[in-house]
């Protein structure tokens, strides 16, 4: 490995103290990462839009800046990459479409221009599905994205092309979005962390249903401590959006515990008997959570009761699709996946009292959640319900021998906990014997986000899983 590449390779805390230091500058930083995504990206296709001259031009502002005596941002100097679905003003934006293939937006929306805000380096974007839709990686216009852990397999989505360069070197930061599993599914599957925050601690800006808490945008990192730094520079309230959350977002540069000393943690293996799991996840997860009790927490098998939680998701995540793409259905028939066909009509299908029913449902989860974290400090689940799996397959139709009848099926361990309103982190939870990563979901109390950070650092520092990179 070259100088390069190992300054490729660390936390972004440390990257960002070295531009501080004046140990290495923006422009060396932004250099190696571009020669690393010269020479690697061909074969895993993480990065779909880039702008190495923009790029140069930002990074040596940012040393000119520097050199001046200039206030610095906590990302300062750092490369970062946007999910192709965020708009980002005078660079190419697709949502994996073909419909917006060329089109370039005239503003960023507001969790890129807080990146900016806080010093990071825009770099380019990364792929995304179809419109964000499903947890595998791949699109008309660019593509799959490969797994750097193994090349053929998902990356996961919808934040497959940020995990894939996250874990790939080709950015210290990264950012992506989560409805039902889309931050955490990709850092589980490409062995980084992905934190879906609780909804409205990342205001998203602008929002066509500014009300729903569904969808929620948030960091990836390769580590807890990244996802912490970066989560500083994008929470905190806006008064543009309705559910934005109060609260200093400096709290989250707080240092990390090592020890969980009395925490009550519980284990849902299998979210109480309503997901299957491959038993290949079970038998590495279970493997790791003595880790829990040598860190001085108390681990009891136990589980919320989720019953209602597949309608809430289903029905209020339809109506949101109904909403955004029934019209581009229509007016576009051809040029929009059948998964998109299918949930928008389903959505388009429901009645008032439908909807009713999910919202007086959304309610008494919210409560069975609360009650539940009375008596646990968190919840440990397994991310993901499979390994990565052949980027020709578009989902999986099986677990186990259970049918997965459709493409949200299959990431139910997320989708379960999406209406919840719970905070939940996907950490590197192992390796399975053939080297596939495994992601462990560390679940709190709404609102309670700097506490899943706590416990994912603390057992992230404890077994290093994270630090295993992958061979590109």
């Amino acid at each position: 490995m070259t100088a390069d590449d190992e300054l490729c390779t660390r936390p972004a805390t440390e990257l960002a103290a070295l531009v501080r230091d004046r140990q290495v500058s923006a422009r060396e930083l932004l250099d190696a990462h571009l020669a690393r995504i010269e020479r690697l990206d061909p074969q895993v296709n993480a990065i779909v839009t880039l702008d190495a001259e923009g790029a140069r031009a930002a990074a040596d502002a940012a040393d000119a800046a520097q050199a001046a005596g200039e206030p610095l941002g906590p990302l300062h100097g750092l490369p970062v990459a946007h999910k192709d679905t965020h708009a980002t003003g005078g660079m190419r934006t697709t949502w994996g479409s073909p419909l917006h293939r060329d089109t370039v937006p005239a503003r960023d929306e507001l969790v890129v221009a807080r990146l900016k805000a806080a010093g990071a380096i825009r770099i380019g974007k990364t792929n995304v599905p179809e419109f964000a839709a499903g947890s595998h990686t791949f699109n008309p216009v660019f593509g799959a994205t490969h797994n750097p852990y193994r090349h053929g397999l998902s990356a996961g989505g919808s934040s497959g092309g940020a995990a894939a360069a996250l874990a790939a070197g080709f950015v210290p930061l990264a950012e992506g979005s989560d409805m039902g599993g889309s931050l955490r599914n990709p850092a589980g599957f490409c062995n980084v962390v992905g934190l879906r925050p609780t909804p409205g601690r990342v205001p998203t800006w602008p929002a066509p249903m500014g009300w729903s808490t569904l969808s929620v945008q948030g960091p990836m990192g390769r580590t807890v401590g990244d996802v912490a730094l970066q989560l500083s520079a994008l929470a905190g309230p806006d008064p543009r959006v309705p559910i934005a959350l109060d609260g200093d977002p400096a709290a989250f540069l707080a240092p990390l515990p090592e020890r969980l000393d009395g925490l009550r943690v519980a284990w849902a293996p299998d979210l109480g008997g309503r997901v299957a799991v491959d038993p290949a996840i079970t038998a590495v997860l279970t493997a790791a959570l003595p880790v829990f009790e040598d860190l001085g927490a108390h681990v009891t098998e136990d589980c919320p009761d989720l019953s209602g939680a597949d309608d809430v998701f289903g029905t209020l995540r339809a109506w949101l699709f109904d909403a955004s793409f029934s019209d581009l259905v229509r007016r576009h028939p051809d040029q929009v996946k059948e998964s998109i066909h299918w949930n928008a009509a389903m959505g388009a299908a429901l009645t008032g009292a439908d909807l009713a029913r999910a919202e007086q449902q959304h309610t008494t989860l919210h409560e069975r959640v609360v009650e539940f974290f009375t008596r646990y400090d968190v919840l440990l689940a397994p991310t993901t319900q499979v390994l990565p799996f052949p980027v020709e397959v578009e989902y999986p139709t099986e677990i186990g021998g259970v049918p997965q009848e459709n493409y949200l099926e299959w990431m139910r361990s997320c989708t379960l906990l999406s209406p919840t309103g719970c905070p939940a982190l996907s950490v590197p939870g192992g390796f399975t014997p053939d080297g596939l990563p495994v992601g462990l979901q560390v679940v709190a109390a709404p609102r309670m986000d700097r506490r899943v950070l706590e416990v994912g650092h603390a057992f992230e520092q404890a077994t290093r899983f994270g630090g295993r990179r992958p061979a590109l």
